[in-house]
């Protein structure tokens, strides 16, 4: 299996240096580039209804990426300021030690990503993955999960045929009867469900000892430039959860929310509401606590790393992660609100 390239990754220090001397960005000729994913989560609201360029009186560039090790590419080579990336490709990013910082954690994964079986394939547990094709976007959260589950049920991973294949393209194999099964997100995996069946959620390998997150970074040049305009996206970001949280019932079919949800996703407008329910989202309050950006992050982040480590994905672990996670930003904005 391949690994990201470190060429990618690493940023050259001519460039680090160069960001050195720049001056802070004038809010009105602020222009932020922002990898996101085609995860169904409430930030998709504020994304649709302009309300971050309202928020950091910027303009945006919104990019769509089929996967993290997409957006850390982008993030890497510069292209893009503020990313959406699951914790495993944070987790490879940061032990390659690209210049990024966690600034806010979108939700622990649950029923949202699933290993599924094609009808017919043959495949009732995990064990039955042995002799198998089964596709995984590599370094993901489902590329760990799948990892991880197979390490759980004692099944030798080269024994599984694992493709390194993106969601869309994930979509139209399942259908064609290419691969046997998949590791995934929506709106893919709505879409090979209609034709195979769950085998696995994350929630379950959550239960073994491997949990996954979804998360926000920033590249830290950026971050360090433009403090107030990170400060109000990740409030911005806050605010959004707070409002589903506080009442998730009013987020139902026929809302505006899960209309701008499903439009932005391509996720099916009749699953938004069961599919937001795929994540525990953690308040404004709770990202700056141990449990989360002050403290609990880091471990995780380390956690994965020595895994990625032991499966030959990464080349080493870090002593210390801190460095790539940071509540500075959730606590300005609560300071804010």
């Amino acid at each position: 299996m391949s690994s990201i390239s470190r060429r990618i990754i690493l940023l050259s220090s001519a460039a680090l240096a160069g960001a050195a001397f720049l001056a802070p960005a004038m809010a009105d000729d602020l222009k932020i580039t922002i990898g996101y994913q085609t995860v169904v989560e409430p930030s998709k609201v504020p994304q649709a209804d302009g309300a971050y360029e309202k928020a950091t009186k910027a303009s945006i560039d919104w990019r769509k990426f089929d996967s993290g090790a997409d957006v850390i590419a982008a993030v890497a080579s510069g292209s893009v300021d503020i990313g959406y990336v699951g914790s495993s490709p944070l987790a490879a990013a940061a032990s390659r030690e690209l210049p990024i910082q966690t600034i806010f954690v979108v939700g622990l994964i649950g029923p949202s990503e699933a290993l599924v079986a094609r009808n017919g394939a043959g495949i009732e547990k995990v064990a039955d993955l042995a002799g198998k094709k089964v596709a995984v976007p590599f370094v993901s959260t489902t590329h760990y999960s799948l990892l991880a589950a197979l390490k759980h049920e004692n099944v030798d991973p080269k024994s599984v045929q694992i493709l390194n294949l993106r969601p869309p393209e994930i979509a139209a194999a399942f259908a064609r009867g290419d691969i046997d099964a998949a590791y995934v997100w929506d709106p893919a995996l709505g879409q090979i469900k209609t034709s195979g069946k769950v085998v696995l959620d994350s929630s379950q390998v959550a239960v073994w000892g491997a949990p996954t997150f979804d998360a926000w970074i920033v590249r830290t040049d950026f971050a360090d430039r433009n403090p107030e305009a990170v400060r109000d996206f990740v409030k911005v970001t806050g605010s959004a959860y707070a409002e589903y949280l506080a009442k998730p019932d009013a987020w139902s079919v026929s809302s505006p929310q899960a209309a701008s949800i499903a439009r932005l996703t391509g996720a099916k407008l009749e699953e938004v509401p069961e599919l937001l329910k795929g994540y525990v989202f953690p308040t404004l309050e709770e990202q700056a606590s141990d449990k989360f950006l002050g403290g609990g992050t880091v471990k995780a982040v380390a956690a994965a790393s020595a895994f990625l480590k032991e499966q030959g994905k990464v080349d080493a672990v870090l002593p210390d992660y801190s460095k790539y996670v940071t509540s500075k930003y959730v606590t300005e904005a609560l300071a804010s609100n």
